[in-house]
């Protein structure tokens, strides 16, 4: 039976860490953890060797944990090539930003906007999925299954300045200094944490989020059975996963083998910038949105 608790202070038989927020987003990312990446790594282990992340997305818990030792992943080659390129050859992003943001303010909105996903749909990249993340609607960042298009609209804000982007850069170039980073398969990332270990999954939500990327063929059975797998071998495992919408009135409902996780802890995450897009900028105030966040420990 899984222990449902709200707070630290409960768990009287576990020392967990306290963590700062770090708020400062690089990447705008549908189902970004940044607001409350902090009160999701309170409750990791206080001590842990190696930290890993398999679904990386915009690295919100990375960066907010900032761990001495870590390995963040994910099987999406334009996303990947963003991070590696941040930790080999940070002026190199900025360049990539500047020479986009020229682009962009270069013609009538949208036109520019839509040079440069043109540019990303005809040779998917880094440089101007970058670009996108922070200057589509609501960093909605969502392809086509059948051939990858990237399909998002203009966002209505203006993207920020190079100077304002080579801030958040230069701070996450700092926070991720310790961290590989790998174009995998979740599975093979997992395979890789050892006892004493701590990974940390933020999967595609099966209720919620099957217009992103990867979410289309992502297999929730698969990422159990590797959580399982990892425990037996002593690895601490926390898993984000599909919680309470509608004012924590719906609770979404998913199949969890038993016994593999210990706690369940329910986080508030306030509206869906998702159901925004999906309701073309509604009110949302039936739409409030609770985490769910499971761990094995």
């Amino acid at each position: 039976m899984l222990l449902k608790e709200n707070t630290l202070d409960l768990f009287f038989d576990t020392e967990f860490r306290r963590v700062h927020p770090f708020r400062v987003q690089l990447l705008k990312w549908i189902g970004n953890k940044q607001r409350f990446a902090h009160e999701i790594a309170s409750f990791f282990p206080a001590a842990f060797k190696t930290y890993y992340e398999p679904f990386l997305g915009s690295g919100a818990v990375l960066a907010t944990l900032c761990p001495p030792n870590a390995v963040g992943a994910d099987v999406f080659p334009p996303l990947m090539e963003i991070w590696i390129t941040l930790q080999k050859d940070p002026d190199k992003v900025l360049q990539w930003y500047e020479e986009r943001y020229k682009v962009f303010y270069s013609k009538p909105r949208p036109f520019g906007y839509e040079l440069i996903k043109s540019s990303y749909n005809a040779c998917p990249n880094g440089a101007d999925l970058l670009f996108l993340s922070r200057s589509c609607y609501g960093g909605v960042v969502r392809f086509r299954k059948s051939d990858g298009y990237m399909s998002t609209p203009c966002g209505v804000h203006d993207p920020i300045s190079p100077s304002a982007f080579l801030e958040k850069l230069q701070r996450w170039h700092t926070r991720t200094r310790n961290t590989t980073f790998l174009c995998q398969d979740f599975e093979t990332t997992i395979n890789m944490a050892q006892e004493g270990d701590l990974v940390y999954c933020d999967p595609p939500y099966k209720h919620s989020q099957t217009i992103l990327y990867g979410g289309q063929d992502f297999s929730l059975n698969r990422l159990m059975l590797c959580i399982s797998d990892a425990k037996e071998r002593g690895v601490n495992v926390a898993l984000s996963l599909d919680g309470k919408k509608k004012s924590g009135s719906v609770v979404c409902q998913l199949h969890l083998p038993d016994g593999l996780f210990e706690r369940e802890i329910f986080i508030s995450c306030g509206r869906s910038m998702l159901r925004r897009f999906q309701r073309e900028g509604d009110s949302l105030d039936d739409e409030f949105v609770e985490d769910r966040l499971l761990i094995t420990y």
